[in-house]
């Protein structure tokens, strides 16, 4: 990992309008910064805008306003065609539904080279299924695998076939959208652990979206809390475990199921509601705590906060 950001994504807003009078502001004025080699987790309940960023960021939807900037080169405004082959060859997506992300009249061969075919990056037809094949290699599936349809495999492995679509391409950065929920439990720990062996291996950034907790903390190195579109609190995953600040972080690590049934009858959820709680997003700024920690609040809203924890 490096101190160089691979991605930059400056005050992203992502609205949808409805009706002439009502528009989903989904994500508001969003900032964040993923390093080279690193993954970034971005946690939230659903509805709270991880999964727009994410495909924003990509341009699968295109943002209402903000900056973003991928790897030296501004992705966010209206693409030129160097925009555009950067942002497809170098940013890749998993998605969350291996399944409906496959297309099911394609064989695997096809599905996984459909990147290079988009982009020409093979000489011949050979040097095309020796790429196919090498790379399904790497994520655990047999040659023999390259001339079968999506039905024909398990969800575990289908979600490999997404991760060798993505890796084909010798992306930068891979934008892990829910990759892992629609998975039995030991099953994501087979995709999470592939997915750490790979970004050894090749050094690849990740953003990885989850709302599993558990499993983020697993993986990676830096954490972003988000709530309503707002990004109330962000920073090294150890700190935003150990000493969270804002209190729907509070709230949302204290709903974390307890393995030990001791501690599980001892442990409490804590309640957080935005409504009832005076906070206004709107009115807060990005107030420093330690190093890269970060949260959104007010001054008094953090000077109370950070009292509150610093005598607990």
């Amino acid at each position: 990992m490096t101190d160089h950001p691979i991605l930059k994504v400056e005050v992203l807003k992502q609205h949808f309008r409805i009706s002439r009078n009502f528009t989903v502001k989904a994500v508001e004025g969003v900032s964040f910064e993923i390093c080279k080699g690193e993954t970034y987790g971005l946690v939230g309940e659903s509805g709270s805008g991880k999964s727009t960023i994410g495909r924003s960021i990509i341009r699968l939807y295109r943002p209402t306003s903000g900056r973003v900037v991928f790897d030296g080169v501004e992705i966010s405004g209206k693409l030129d065609p160097h925009a555009k082959r950067h942002l497809r060859t170098g940013m890749q997506m998993i998605f969350q539904d291996p399944m409906a992300s496959l297309n099911p009249r394609k064989k695997v061969i096809d599905i996984i080279a459909e990147g290079l075919d988009n982009h020409r990056l093979y000489a011949d037809a050979k040097e095309r299924e020796e790429k196919v094949l090498a790379i399904l290699g790497k994520v655990g599936l047999s040659r023999e695998n390259a001339k079968r349809y999506p039905h024909q495999f398990s969800g575990g492995q289908r979600q490999r076939i997404g991760i060798a679509r993505a890796l084909i391409m010798n992306p930068s950065l891979i934008i892990a959208d829910e990759a892992i929920s629609a998975l039995d439990v030991s099953i994501q720990s087979q995709i999470v652990n592939l997915m750490k062996d790979i970004q050894k291996e090749t050094g690849i950034t990740y953003l990885f979206i989850a709302h599993d907790l558990s499993m983020v903390r697993y993986i990676s190195d830096r954490i972003g809390v988000l709530h309503r579109g707002h990004l109330v609190e962000t920073g090294r995953t150890q700190e935003i475990f150990n000493r969270p600040i804002h209190p729907y972080t509070i709230s949302l690590l204290s709903a974390i199921p307890r393995p030990d049934p001791r501690t599980a009858r001892l442990s409490k959820s804590l309640p957080y509601d935005y409504e009832t709680s005076g906070i206004d997003y709107a009115r807060g700024r990005v107030q420093h705590v330690s190093g890269d920690h970060h949260v959104l609040a007010t001054d008094e809203e953090f000077t109370r906060w950070t009292a509150t924890r610093l005598c607990s």
